[in-house]
């Protein structure tokens, strides 16, 4: 699959995060659903900041996500449910519509680059 935008692969189920790991430093990767929204990814953590990966977006908000064989650099947030309210419950309704689920915790996903790079 080729892509240019981000818009070209809202209808895929998921994409590989890869995180800097809080205590080794090493790369960690996970296997996650997202959606698109505003240009920008969102996954959702179900188990809130309990997740491993928040942690490590917590420590070290650098991060790749890869989506087939095209990898982005990016930066990632955890969103915060008082300052991004409206934007919290406009990914989770996004999340419902493709997924039937929507709770969690939303990380934001920003990429750095354009167009993404092959791997």
């Amino acid at each position: 699959m080729t892509w240019s935008s981000i818009q070209d692969v809202t209808e895929k189920q998921v994409l590989y995060l890869t995180t800097t790991g809080s205590r080794t430093g090493l790369p960690r990767e996970i296997e996650i659903w997202f959606v698109v929204c505003c240009e920008r990814f969102y996954l959702f953590a179900e188990t809130g900041e309990a997740a491993k990966w928040v942690k490590n977006i917590r420590r070290t908000p650098k991060v790749t996500i890869r989506i087939e064989e095209r990898q982005i650099s990016a930066t990632a947030r955890v969103l915060d449910r008082h300052v991004d309210r409206e934007l919290w419950d406009r990914v989770a309704a996004i999340a419902d519509r493709k997924y039937g689920w929507g709770d969690g915790l939303p990380v934001e996903i920003t990429p750095l680059q354009n167009p993404p790079v092959e791997v």
